[in-house]
């Protein structure tokens, strides 16, 4: 008896090692069956193809460009139509964001380099996120979910701190101004009808804490006849043809002897020279530096810390020509730009330019009472 039971406990551990692996076996094959299942399910849910289980979210920074006319702005805003809701919903529809991250950018560690403001355009705009990116094709599934004003270039795999707000340094932007806007003498005579012999332009600081305007100086008073009003209204303020070349009778072209200065005063059209880009190069360095800001844009004040910004340069060096038209490129690098505040440093330095105000008032825009300033005719 003693030498049997060995026998009987040696026969049942042979045969739990034959029954062990059927029950791992299928226990294998029903776990993975449930995840493509599921995936199944997600995907026709959704209403997009949705990544298999294989592939993972990947934090990428994707770069992009749009013609922002139609937009009220990068930012998403409820009831507006924005650039992020455009790629928010070709992300979603492209398999890059599941359905239940769908409208909550968190989840996916949204973040954009910049903003722009409503019809503004850029070239080289970048967004970060976790998506994902896999299979092969990401850029054209994602462009193929875009409308034609917005197109991704490409994308980069980055480290999973990263954050293209708080990554990014500087920025620059570009606006483009026509040279006739420059002119002091360009439709003046719109400010002129507004006086029967001639009007006396007041430069005024309002400040709204104490309730009392400060009158910076009387600019100009003029008095200009009709002869003189005609003579501006019909002359051409466009300097399309400056450095152009004079062309004889028998069709030849020859250079032009005189300079660009002199050819467009000698026929009474105003140029952006060499003089005029020294001037207004000056009155945009004003902005150049550490700043408080606040007057440049809305619902900041000037206690606030975030009025505080810094511009790294600010020029106007290039001349080129649209559609026959002369403009000017002026452009901008800072850190970080606020609200309207580009396009309001723009208006303020065309206004000192024009010789509507004059160049001490940007210095007056920095102080911490908040003023407006507005024309005063009599």
């Amino acid at each position: 008896m003693e030498n049997q039971e060995p026998k009987i406990e040696e026969s049942l551990q042979d045969e739990a090692p034959d029954q062990e692996p059927e029950q791992k076996k299928l226990k294998i094959s029903t776990e993975g069956d449930e995840p493509a299942l599921s995936a199944a399910v997600s995907g026709k849910s959704g209403g997009a193809e949705r990544r298999p289980p294989k592939y993972k979210r990947r934090k990428v920074a994707i770069v992009f460009a749009f013609c922002g006319v139609g937009y009220q702005g990068m930012q998403k805003n409820p009831g507006a139509k924005t650039i992020e809701g455009e790629l928010e919903e070709a992300l979603f529809h492209a398999g890059a964001v599941p359905e239940a991250d769908r409208n909550k950018p968190r989840q996916y560690e949204w973040a954009r380099s910049a903003r722009t403001d409503k019809g503004v355009s850029a070239v080289g705009q970048v967004v970060s996120g976790r998506f994902y990116v896999d299979p092969p094709g990401f850029v054209e599934r994602l462009n193929s979910n875009l409308p034609d004003q917005i197109r991704v270039f490409g994308f980069k795999r980055v480290a999973p701190s990263f954050s293209s707000k708080k990554f990014c340094d500087r920025r620059r932007y570009v606006y483009l101004i026509p040279v006739f806007a420059l002119d002091p003498c360009s439709h003046s005579e719109a400010e002129m009808a507004r006086s029967d012999s001639g009007y006396e332009y007041v430069k005024c600081v309002e400040c709204c804490e104490k309730g009392y305007k400060i009158p910076l100086g009387v600019l100009g008073k003029e008095s200009v006849d009709d002869e003189t009003k005609s003579s501006e209204v019909q002359s051409d303020i466009s300097s399309n043809n400056c450095g152009a070349l004079k062309v004889e009778t028998n069709g030849e072209k020859t250079p032009n002897p005189e300079s660009k200065e002199e050819m467009t005063k000698s026929e009474g059209k105003f140029c952006y020279g060499e003089k005029e880009k020294e001037r207004f190069n000056r009155i945009l360095s004003y902005y150049v530096g550490s700043h408080n800001f606040h007057n440049f844009t809305t619902r900041t004040k000037a206690a606030d810390p975030a009025a505080n910004r810094y511009i790294l340069s600010f020029n106007a060096n290039t001349v080129i020509t649209l559609d026959g038209k002369d403009f000017v490129k002026c452009e901008v690098v800072g850190q970080s730009f606020m609200l309207h505040q580009i396009r309001k440093m723009i208006g303020l330095a065309v206004a000192v330019m024009r010789n509507y105000a004059p160049e001490s008032v940007i210095q007056t825009a920095f102080k911490k009472s908040a003023f407006d300033y507005f024309f005063l005719y009599r």
